[in-house]
C-alpha cells in the first residue's frame, strides 16, 4: 500500500513538473509586440505564476537564464534588509563635542560620525546644526571633522559607467552621504524683470555661484541646453546662455563636480547661512578614543527615517545611491543581521561596510531563506552594474517568500504603481492601479519584477527580463504583458 501511494505521489509530481515544462509561452499579442521591436524571443525571460504558489506558471519562458536585471536587483536587496534588520531599523549619525563650551564657543573640535543614513538630505542636515546649536554653540574656535570611517570602499570615478559624472544616479556611496552630493537649483524668473534668479542648495563653502540669469523669449522646450552651463570647476558654476520666461520656475539638480570634497563643503557653508563661526576648517578624521580606549559618548544622535520608510524611495524612484547605503549597512551590520534583528538598531559593534562582507550576507541569507541554489550574482546591490545577474525563476521565488512574509505589506508599498507613481507613474496603460512593479532600465536592459491583481482576485507574480540591443523598444510588449495579466481570473 505505501508502494503504491509512493508510485501515485511520484506521478503526480511528474504531472505537475510535465504542466510547469509546458507552461504557456508567450501569448501571441507579446509576441508580436516583440515582433515590431525587433527584440528576439531568446532576448527574453518572462515568468508569470500565482504569488501563493497554488498552480503552475501560466507563462514560464527561459525562466532559468541568468539575466542583467538592471535596477530590478534592488528587490533582492531590499527584501534582504526588511528580512534581516526589520521595518523599523534606523541610522544613527552621532554628533559629538570634543572639547569645552564657554560663552557660546566650542573650544575644542565638533565631531559628526556617518553611520551609513541612506537620506541624510539638506533638511536633515539642518535639523543637525540647529541641534548643535541648541547646545549654546554659536563659535567653533577648532574643526568640524567629519568621520567617513564606517564605510571601507575604494574611490570611485562617478563617469566610470555611463560617462555620464554629472547625473545624480552615479553619486557614489558614502558612510556620510549629504545631500546625495547633488546641488539643486532652483530657477524662477523675476516678475517685471529681465532676468531668472538662481537658488542652490546647499550653499557649498568656497564656490562662487552664478546668481541670475537672462531671460529668453520663447517656448520653454529643453531649458538645460539654452542656459548652457559650465559645472566643469569645482570652484565655479557659471551660465553662458539664459532661461526661457516661459519655463516658470523648474527645479535641476546635479552632482557636484568634485564629490569628494562635496561634504565639508556643505557642512561648513550650511553652517555659516545659519549664522555659526567657525575659526578653523571641516576636515575628515575620526573619534578619538576617550582615556582607557573606551568608545566616547556622542552628545547627541540624529537617527534616519525607519527602513520601511527609506525603501519606499529606494524602490519608487530607484535611487542607485540609497540602495548601496542599504546594501553596504548589510555587511556592517553583519553581527546583528544574521540573527534577523527588528529592534531597529544595531546593539553589537559594528563591522567597516564594505561590498565583500555585503555579498557574503546576502548569499547565505539566500541559500538560507530563497533557495540553496539558483542565486544572484551581486555587485553594488542597486542594479548599476553590468556584471550583476539573477534568473527570472529566482525572482519569482524571492517574490512568492516575500509575499509570505510578514513584511510583505512593507515591500509591496515600496513598488511603483502602474500608471500612478513612481517610474511607473508616466505609464499608460489599461491596467492603471493594478499592478505594484519595479523597473529596471540600462542601455541594452528593460526589466519589471512584482506583483500584479487579477480581475478575479487572484494576486499574479510577473518577472520580464530583456536583453538585448534594442531592449527600449520592447517596453510597449511588457506593458501588454502587464495588461495580460492584470485580466486573468
Amino acid at each position: 500500500m505505501l508502494f503504491t501511494l509512493r508510485l501515485l505521489l511520484v506521478s503526480l509530481l511528474a504531472a505537475l513538473l510535465g504542466c510547469t515544462a509546458q507552461a504557456q509561452g508567450l501569448p501571441p499579442e507579446i509576441d508580436a509586440a516583440l515582433a515590431r521591436a525587433k527584440v528576439p524571443r531568446d532576448a527574453v525571460s518572462v515568468l508569470l505564476l500565482d504569488a501563493q504558489g497554488q498552480s503552475a506558471p501560466r507563462i514560464s519562458h527561459r525562466v532559468d537564464v541568468p539575466m542583467n536585471p538592471a535596477s530590478v536587483m534592488k528587490l533582492v536587496t531590499t527584501f534582504a534588509a526588511l528580512d534581516l534588520l526589520g521595518p523599523a531599523y534606523t541610522w544613527s549619525t552621532p554628533v559629538y563635542i570634543d572639547g569645552t563650551m564657554r560663552d557660546g564657543t566650542l573650544h575644542g573640535n565638533l565631531i559628526i560620525q556617518g553611520q551609513g543614513d541612506p537620506k541624510l538630505v539638506l533638511e536633515r542636515l539642518w535639523l543637525l546644526l540647529r541641534r548643535v546649536q541648541g547646545l549654546g554653540i554659536q563659535t567653533i574656535s577648532g574643526d568640524i571633522v567629519l568621520d567617513r570611517s564606517a564605510f571601507d570602499i575604494p574611490p570611485l570615478d562617478p563617469a566610470s559607467f555611463d560617462g555620464e559624472p554629472l547625473r545624480p544616479y552615479n553619486a557614489a556611496p558614502d558612510a556620510l552621504l549629504i545631500n546625495f552630493k547633488s546641488v539643486v537649483m532652483t530657477l524662477a524668473p523675476e516678475p517685471g524683470n529681465t532676468v531668472a534668479r538662481v537658488q542652490y542648495d546647499p550653499p557649498l563653502a568656497g564656490v562662487q555661484m552664478q546668481a541670475t540669469v537672462p531671460l529668453l523669449a520663447g517656448d520653454c522646450g529643453d531649458y538645460r541646453a539654452q542656459l548652457k552651463a559650465d559645472f566643469s570647476d569645482p570652484n565655479r558654476i557659471r551660465f553662458a546662455g539664459g532661461y526661457p520666461a516661459s519655463c516658470g520656475e523648474k527645479v535641476w539638480a546635479v552632482a557636484y563636480a568634485d564629490p569628494g570634497s562635496y561634504a565639508a563643503r556643505a557642512v561648513q557653508g550650511l553652517w555659516q547661512s545659519m549664522g555659526g563661526k567657525l575659526q578653523g576648517s571641516v576636515r575628515l578624521g575620526v573619534i578619538p578614543k576617550a582615556v582607557g580606549g573606551a568608545a566616547p559618548k556622542p552628545s547627541f544622535e540624529l537617527r534616519s527615517a525607519p527602513l520601511a520608510e527609506i525603501i519606499r524611495d529606494i524602490n519608487k524612484f530607484s535611487n542607485n545611491v540609497m540602495a548601496q547605503q542599504v546594501y553596504l549597512t548589510l555587511g556592517r551590520a553583519l553581527p546583528t543581521a544574521t540573527t534577523a534583528s527588528t529592534s531597529g538598531a544595531i546593539t553589537t559593534p559594528a563591522l567597516p561596510g564594505n561590498y565583500a562582507a555585503s555579498q557574503t550576507v546576502v548569499l547565505h541569507w539566500w541559500k538560507d531563506r530563497i533557495s540553496p541554489t539558483d542565486l544572484p550574482i551581486m555587485d553594488n546591490g542597486s542594479g548599476l552594474s553590468r556584471s550583476e545577474r539573477i534568473s527570472a525563476q529566482a525572482l519569482g521565488r524571492l517574490l512568492q517568500t516575500a509575499y509570505a512574509s510578514p513584511t510583505m505589506p512593507e515591500l509591496m508599498a515600496s513598488l511603483p504603481i502602474t500608471g500612478v507613481d513612481g517610474t511607473l507613474r508616466r505609464v499608460k496603460t489599461q491596467a492603471a492601479g493594478s499592478a505594484h512593479l519595479k523597473t529596471g532600465s540600462l542601455t541594452d536592459v528593460v526589466a519589471v519584477a512584482g506583483y500584479v491583481h487579477g480581475t478575479g482576485g487572484r494576486r499574479w507574480i510577473l518577472v520580464a527580463l530583456v536583453n538585448h540591443a534594442n531592449a527600449r523598444a520592447a517596453r510597449p510588449a511588457i506593458d501588454a504583458l502587464v495588461e495580460w495579466a492584470a485580466k486573468l481570473r
